[in-house]
């Protein structure tokens, strides 16, 4: 039941200032020179035969606002890997290629503002992933939980600092009350998890490109349990931003298991997979 304690961090997003004007020159290192072309921006497609755009490793030209733009689209997601959009050919593939942060900074002339705000946030999606933190409601220092599958936290700081066990509760973040290890609630009152309210609480959602089929607007990630939304166009599959796992809306199944037995745009043969009432661990 013990866990383990992390040091303090505190993450301040800062409001970013305006963008400065491009530099006419060349610009990055001696090995990695940026390269200016008289070639259409592949992000927004603006094709202006008077404006410079810069080639990134994969060929695609972009120009530095297009590209932060499109960098900070993939950051409010939950990103924290960034890859190029442009599509091939003219066709629906996108290139996919991977850029490095170090390219990307490079390109996209970031001020001192967005350079930051870009660093803590890339520091902080990565952490999101691999790691699950909350902060002690006794002593305010984050914590990693080992056991995905206990609510009650041992705190080793508060103990230390009162010479008493502390146990928290990782879902109303109140002291540990009540026998334990749980993995539903303690029982402190009103100890119940949001984001299960949410998935029971959700509307209908339809989606008429799928033979006008019904399904509750939101589900929890069956892979990692990230709460996410279904537009309503389009097909039943969609991917989770923070474990980039493709599932159906559905019936929940993966979408390589789902496609065994019906198509993108074709209900499930075994129905609705109706609210979960619970959110799914992720195993990484």
């Amino acid at each position: 039941m013990e866990e383990k304690v992390k040091a303090p961090t505190r993450l301040v997003l800062k409001e970013l200032s305006p963008r400065p004007a491009l530099y006419s020159g060349d610009m990055g290192d001696d090995e990695n020179p940026v390269k200016y072309v008289n070639r259409r921006d592949e992000i927004t497609l603006d094709d202006d035969p008077d404006v410079k755009r810069m080639e990134m490793s994969c060929g695609h030209a972009v120009s530095s606002q297009s590209l932060t733009s499109w960098c900070r689209s993939l950051l409010d997601q939950g990103q924290y890997k960034f890859t190029c959009p442009a599509l091939v050919n003219d066709t629906s593939r996108q290139c996919g290629a991977p850029w490095t942060y170090e390219e990307v900074r490079r390109v996209a002339l970031f001020t001192d503002e967005e350079q930051n705000f870009f660093e803590e946030t890339l520091a902080r999606n990565a952490a999101f992933e691999y790691c699950e933190y909350k902060s002690c409601p006794g002593c305010q220092t984050y914590v990693e939980r080992q056991d995905l599958t206990n609510l009650c936290v041992h705190c080793t700081v508060c103990t230390a600092l009162k010479n008493q066990t502390f146990y928290f509760c990782w879902q109303c973040l109140q002291k540990w009350k009540g026998p334990g290890p749980r993995q539903d609630r303690c029982d402190n009152e009103g100890c119940v998890n949001p984001d299960v309210q949410k998935l029971q609480n959700c509307a209908n959602l339809l989606l008429p490109q799928v033979q006008n089929a019904v399904c509750p607007s939101m589900r929890a990630c069956p892979t990692c349990g990230r709460l996410v939304e279904h537009n309503g166009t389009g097909c039943k599959n969609i991917i989770c931003p923070r474990c980039q796992k493709e599932f159906c809306f559905i019936c929940l199944k993966l979408t390589k298991e789902c496609l065994k037995t019906s198509r993108h745009f074709t209900p499930c043969p075994g129905g609705v997979k109706p609210c979960q009432t619970s959110i799914p661990v992720w195993r990484k």
